[in-house]
């Protein structure tokens, strides 16, 4: 019985009622992708950072050290501040800027596209066009 004393609900039926509103919102299509979202986001984010710090940088950057005799890594500016890991950072947030800005411009030529399309015709619309098909058709009746 969900009633307890004094009309009130026992604590097991909210409990399940918490849980089923729980589960409600976790499974609606608006979490479940912004989780995927995520995850795929910090995939991406560590494959970009795989990229400039094993290819990018290396290639870029240490060749301007190399009269210096150091790595990007180790590249400082006075007591404690790494320019080169900081420059790192850097490039990885211009290529995922540079990628996200990209998909989205994609995006909305897409959706541009599809608002071109015609649109479906008014229920207005609709009866009108029924209307003089059907005068056009009784007035050529003999």
């Amino acid at each position: 019985m969900a009633n307890g004393i004094g009309g009130r609900r026992t604590t097991r039926a909210r409990a399940f009622s918490i849980w089923d509103d729980f589960r409600a919102f976790a499974l609606k299509g608006n979490v479940v992708d912004l989780a995927v979202a995520v995850i795929i986001g910090s995939a991406f984010g560590a494959v970009i950072s795989s990229l400039v710090e094993d290819i990018l940088m290396p290639a870029i950057i240490n060749p301007l050290l190399a009269g210096a005799g150091t790595d990007w890594r180790e590249a400082v500016i006075g007591p404690g501040i790494r320019l080169g890991s900081f420059m790192g950072a850097v490039i990885d947030f211009l290529i995922i800027a540079l990628v996200l800005f990209i998909i989205i411009r994609t995006f909305e030529r897409f959706k541009r596209k599809e608002a071109i399309v015609d649109p479906e015709p008014t229920i207005e619309e609709k009866l009108n066009d029924t209307l003089t098909r059907l005068t056009n058709y009784l007035e050529s009746r003999p």
